[in-house]
């Protein structure tokens, strides 16, 4: 097909008309230049920026930063905030907003510009005070009782992104959006970038949060814990890292609020910083992320190290591994440690109610969830499932997050999460044990479980497709040592669940490997699980597992 060289040059020109940023606008214009004197690279440079525009969906927004309909910037920002206040007053929901924002780079200043927008198409804003974590602004939408709330952060993904979440309050109860809601409000999104963000009408007159909506939150969520069983000299050791991000002030807020120390921490990490100097990559899940915070575990002999993601919304954790250095324990281990702690209060109170996890994550929760005579439910991946879990006591997502009390923040939070393993911790030193006792406690009561993944990263997202094709095109009779029992694509539709692109392997022995795309990255996921006698022998089957499929999606 024949480049269409003068479409795409009068969209960016428009584009460029339109574009308050001078860097994003001075970018666009000497790419224009550039291709108006001939420059073949430059040309199809601007045509790729101009091929499409970023597509809003159950995630929100989220690209890199720069010029173009297919990257963040304050245009597609804009444009967001216009179509999201526009689906507002149509649909009939409350007229009002709350919108938080983190320490990347921009998120202050797409925060305003939403802020200004939404009111001036007649909506009552609350913009937060500063940059806060992403579960302040989930606690916020049900505390304010707005009709939806917006979070700008690419939370963990590279420093260069960033991001658009939404979030519905009244009887979505401050869970993120899901569908057919996306798309309503993606058509809003259309209908206005058919015109110029300049056109459109901006207010001033909104309002700033006082120190008493955080102070709520800090309240809340340090209530989700009983009083510490020691006091605070006699609580173990914990190191603290926030990644670059914004979780250090709050958290400390939190823990001080329920009667904890407050954890020694990371100095090179504690302050927002959208470079994330010291991290190639701004997540807890990625190799070395945790080095500087296990360096300092070491150094000062701690029982704990954790970590909080660049928005606080996820959590890590890393023990001592008996050999002078810790090691991370993965998402599923934290899950069922923290279901445990969950259900054995919800059965023991009489409370009842169900836990719940993404299907990606550890079968372990339903078991321990049987035992407790709990309800127990699977949902697709992603907190805007999770969350809408009818009668939800604790929910989990291997990909380090964790819904602790649902009657605070209907959405992963690191903080909330973080405080609950302090009790935790503390309540097994009271008695002399430690995380570690507590694995081995689990693994002996409801069986070995082990989990690990296998991901490859594309720079071509048609690859993905590919990947995926081939394995619906041939499915195989065993993986590795392990003969495949049945196979389920989720694609027509599964169980209830909508839609998705899944494929799940049962095999033979209690095993499971299920390949799916990434929701965040350009990425396609393999998560596998088994449970045997010993924790031993269940890893020695992940490690064999991966190696059979690490061929077959790369």
């Amino acid at each position: 097909m024949k480049l269409d060289v003068d479409g795409v040059v009068a969209a960016a020109r428009a584009w460029a008309a339109q574009d308050p940023d001078d860097q994003t606008r001075g970018e666009l214009e000497a790419a224009l230049a550039a291709a108006g004197t001939g420059d073949g690279p430059a040309v199809r440079e601007l045509a790729g920026r101009f091929a499409g525009r970023l597509a809003f969906g159950t995630a929100g927004l989220r690209a890199e930063l720069g010029y173009g309909p297919l990257r963040m910037n304050r245009v597609v920002v804009t444009q967001a905030a216009a179509g999201l206040a526009r689906f507002l007053i149509d649909s009939g929901r409350a007229r009002s907003v709350v919108i938080g924002y983190d320490g990347r780079v921009n998120s202050d200043v797409f925060a305003r510009d939403s802020a200004e927008v939404m009111r001036g198409l007649g909506l009552e804003v609350t913009l937060l005070p500063s940059a806060l974590p992403t579960p302040v602004l989930a606690f916020a939408v049900r505390h304010l009782g707005v009709g939806a709330g917006v979070m700008v952060t690419a939370s963990h993904n590279p420093p260069r992104d960033n991001g658009y979440k939404v979030y519905l309050g009244e009887d979505d109860e401050g869970s993120q959006i899901v569908p057919p809601v996306d798309a309503t409000i993606a058509a809003a999104i259309e209908s206005v970038a058919t015109g110029s963000i300049a056109d459109l009408p901006r207010g001033t007159d909104y309002t700033v949060a006082g120190p008493g909506l955080l102070d709520a939150y800090v309240d809340a969520t340090a209530g989700t814990v009983p009083t510490p069983a020691l006091g605070v000299d006699a609580q173990p050791t914990v190191v603290y890292t926030a990644m670059h991000g914004v979780g250090w002030e709050t958290a400390r807020a939190v823990f001080e609020r329920a009667g904890y120390g407050v954890p020694l921490t990371v100095p090179e990490q504690i302050e927002p910083d959208g470079a994330f100097p010291t991290v190639a990559f701004p997540n807890p899940e990625e190799p070395g992320a945790m080095d500087l915070a296990v360096a300092r575990g070491i150094a000062v002999g701690a029982d704990l190290v954790i970590a909080n993601d660049p928005d606080a919304d996820r959590l890590a954790l890393a023990i001592p591994d008996g050999s002078g250095s810790f090691r991370r324990l993965s998402g599923n281990e934290v899950g069922w440690l923290l279901g445990w702690q969950a259900a054995a209060r919800a059965s023991s109170d009489g409370q009842g109610g169900t836990l719940a996890a993404s299907i990606v994550s550890s079968p372990a929760l339903a078991r321990v969830a049987e035992r407790h005579g709990l309800g127990y439910r699977d949902t697709l991946t992603g907190f805007k499932w999770v969350s809408r879990v009818p009668d939800l006591v604790f929910g989990y997502e291997e990909a380090l997050g964790y819904l602790v009390d649902p009657a605070v923040v209907r959405d992963k939070d690191g903080i909330s999460a973080a405080l609950a393993l302090l009790d935790l911790a503390t309540t097994l030193a009271a008695s002399g044990q430690t995380i570690a006792d507590r694995l081995e406690a689990f693994a002996a009561e409801f069986g070995a479980f082990a989990s690990g993944q296998v991901s490859t990263r594309v720079d071509d997202l048609s690859r993905i497709g590919e990947i995926m094709a081939a394995l619906r095109a041939e499915q195989p009779a065993a993986l590795g040592p392990v003969a495949v029992r049945s196979v389920t694509d989720y694609a027509e539709g599964v169980d209830g669940f909508p839609p998705s692109d899944i494929l799940r392997y049962d095999l033979e022995g209690d095993a499971r490997v299920i390949v799916r795309p990434s929701g965040t990255e350009p990425k396609v996921k393999v998560y596998i699980d088994t449970v045997t006698a010993t924790p031993a022998d269940a890893q020695a089957l992940v490690d064999a597992l991966a190696d059979a499929v690490r061929p077959l999606v790369s």
